[in-house]
């Protein structure tokens, strides 16, 4: 291949430039070729088969210098026309275009994923410098240290309390906010915190929580609250546990709109018929919601609790931004990136990996109550 790139780079310019026009036309051709003839054998398909199958081994011997390639591509061109062959005679055309179309979504997921995630999961069984394997010692590390006890812990809380409080206050705005006057206007402003990201979301709450000694006057708004009603200010992202629960409402407050427009959404397609037959029965209104209205919306309660259960698993920017992991606020995604500034890859492989072990069960739990939805239509 760089004999390839040499032979290419000795012509002008604009030489190069005409040979990357052809040779992106002849990929493209190719494409087309595997998507539009091959599924119909004929006199062009045989005389471009043959082409391809002399043309491609050829440049590939002259591009890498070796009949190895040469071999393997001849080989892989073979087995790919005799599958379109096949195909093609059991009236199978559509595959291949499904192949053609799947391919490049295929390659991004095994460069941008599935590649990286392996070389992820071998780092966490080796040392700092990645040289040297040393087996459990990593994770050895993790749960036998008190900070990392304690950001296994905190990632536990967040991911126990954030989705239940925000699925069920966005449940309850969901209900009582529909069909009410100004139904849009207050979506619009429960759903607005959605529209800033995690570290705008993280200096307003920041701003919210400010301390002040008693002898100044107060901006952050709590300690001002406090100290209208006489209290004394106080340090509320300094005094652990207290401070982790006060970073989990900033998460609340940013997905609470978002669990509202989906189980809205959903309540909105709760069958009448339903609710008025329960009504028929004599059923008050807690009893026509809880016993018709949240079965029906079962699934989109179940896909808001899992979305934000991985939020809270992966939650960074919340933590990063307010405390810096500083005072027991640390989880997981922190912890992975201050054990990776401090050139300790291993370490921070190793919390990858739990972190992947922790979103886990939550992914197949959603992909299992999917699949029975579609079962069960």
């Amino acid at each position: 291949m760089t004999a390839f790139f040499t032979w290419v780079g000795a012509f002008p310019p604009v030489v190069q430039a005409i040979l990357v026009v052809v040779a992106f036309l002849a990929v493209v051709g190719l494409i087309l070729f595997f998507i539009d003839i091959a599924p119909r054998p004929g006199k062009i398909y045989t005389w471009i088969r043959l082409a391809m199958c002399v043309l491609i081994p050829v440049v590939l011997f002259v591009a890498f210098n070796s009949a190895w390639w040469a071999a393997a591509a001849a080989a892989v061109v073979g087995a790919i026309l005799f599958l379109l062959d096949y195909r093609a005679r059991q009236g199978k055309g559509y595959l291949i275009q499904l192949i053609a179309f799947l391919t490049p979504a295929a390659l991004l997921l095994l460069i941008g994923l599935i590649i990286p995630s392996i070389q992820t999961f071998v780092a966490a069984f080796m040392n700092s410098s990645g040289k040297e394997f040393i087996g459990f010692d990593n994770f050895v590390w993790v749960f036998t240290q008190p900070d990392g006890i304690r950001t296994v812990a905190n990632t536990i809380v967040w991911v126990l309390i954030a989705p239940a409080v925000s699925t069920a206050v966005g449940l309850a705005y969901a209900v009582f906010i529909d069909k009410t006057r100004g139904e849009k206007i207050y979506k619009v402003l429960v759903f607005m915190p959605m529209a800033i990201s995690f570290v705008g979301a993280s200096i307003i709450w920041k701003f919210v929580y400010e301390y002040r000694a008693a002898e100044f006057q107060q901006i952050g708004l709590l300690n001002q609250i406090v100290v209208w009603f006489g209290g004394e200010p106080q340090q509320w992202l300094l005094v652990a546990p207290w401070n982790t629960l006060f970073l989990i409402v900033v998460l609340i407050w940013v997905q609470t709109g978002f669990a509202m427009v989906i189980l809205s959404a959903a309540i909105k397609g709760v069958p009448t018929e339903q609710l008025e037959a329960a009504e028929l029965d004599g059923t008050n209104a807690w009893q026509s919601f809880w016993n018709v209205t949240v079965p029906a919306i079962r699934p989109a309660i179940i896909v808001v609790l899992t979305t934000i259960s991985i939020a809270s698993l992966k939650v960074f920017d919340i933590v990063r931004t307010m405390t810096g992991g500083n005072f027991d606020t640390s989880v997981i995604a922190n912890e992975m990136y201050t054990q990776f500034t401090k050139f300790e890859a291993g370490r921070s492989a190793a919390f990858a990996v739990i972190l992947f072990v922790l979103v886990l069960p939550i992914v197949i739990y959603n992909a299992r109550q999917i699949r029975l939805q579609k079962e069960i239509r």
